[in-house]
């Protein structure tokens, strides 16, 4: 069992992986992308298992893209761009909408892709509350704007359960370990331009494809 300090969660980490995330022509680097959302899983587990639902899907999906990167054909797994190109081009990507490619790397990050824009909204609402903000009510709204419109009926009630019995405002803050309140906010500040960059890149890369409908 790896130690309790790599367990911890930091947000300077995460920002620190998300500024990596992007080479000089705006190209998303896969493994820094993978390692952010490592710390973005961290960051669920350490606020307990009411994120599990979320945490688990994207631990699965980590590891697709791992085997990816790590596989005979890694180095077309480099960029997005790259793995979008490959895939496509040798059509591994199910485009067609027959289920037939549930592994594909384009697939796969794209579930990662919807995860982030709801952690994205959710983040950007804690660093714009209020001490007597109710993190439950930040959080749902985060996901209605978001992955609730890829869930299942099911997954949606499991969410809207599970956001009640989150922590209050303070505790996100102290598991965020950069210090007080006001340097959490400022943290935030300047993790969530990065994150939403390269959100947007994906997103826009997916859009020109017609691949943000994958099943």
């Amino acid at each position: 069992m790896a130690g309790s300090e790599d367990q911890k969660f930091s947000l300077q980490e995460v920002l620190d992986t998300f500024k990596l995330c992007l080479s000089e022509n705006k190209e998303v680097y896969l493994e820094q992308y993978v390692a952010g959302w490592r710390g973005l899983v961290k960051f669920l587990n350490s606020l307990g298992s009411v994120f599990g639902f979320i945490s688990k899907d994207a631990v699965s999906k980590i590891q697709i893209l791992v085997n990816y990167m790590n596989g005979e054909n890694a180095s077309h797994y480099a960029t997005v761009q790259s793995m979008v190109k490959y895939e496509l081009d040798n059509n591994l990507v199910d485009v067609n909408k027959k289920g037939s490619h549930p592994e594909s790397g384009c697939r796969t990050l794209l579930r990662l892709h919807r995860a982030l824009r709801w952690l994205e909204l959710f983040l950007d609402r804690l660093r714009t509350s209020t001490e007597d903000s109710k993190t439950s009510a930040l959080c749902a709204e985060a996901y209605n704007e978001s992955l609730a419109q890829h869930h299942p009926w099911m997954i949606r009630k499991a969410a809207g359960m599970a956001f009640l019995v989150l922590p209050g405002r303070q505790t996100f803050f102290e598991v965020m370990n950069v210090g007080p309140p006001e340097q959490v906010v400022a943290k935030l500040g300047e993790a969530l331009p990065l994150i939403s960059e390269v959100y947007q890149i994906t997103e826009d890369l997916y859009a020109q494809h017609n691949m943000l409908d994958l099943p």
